[in-house]
């Protein structure tokens, strides 16, 4: 897993990526849908919860894959002022 943060003047962005197996594009819908899981173990409330809570505080979560090569999730949030 390589984790980076990247800024610009009104937003920050992490990126999370990895080098697994990618997501099937025929799963990539359900991925942020509560109790989906691909985990016999799984609850599949990780990433839905991660989606209400980013966007929330006004950001977004996302992300790309390719099967065989991996996947990298975004979440960028907007910059506040203290």
């Amino acid at each position: 897993i390589q984790i980076s943060i990247k800024e610009n003047a009104t937003h920050v962005r992490l990126e999370v990526e990895d080098k697994g197996q990618g997501i099937p594009p025929d799963i990539r819908h359900k991925v942020f849908v509560p109790n989906f899981s691909t985990k016999y173990t799984g609850s599949g409330i990780g990433l839905a919860v991660a989606k209400r809570v980013v966007e929330h505080t006004g950001g977004r979560i996302w992300f790309e894959s390719e099967v065989g090569v991996g996947t990298t999730f975004y979440i960028e949030l907007p910059k506040t002022t203290a």
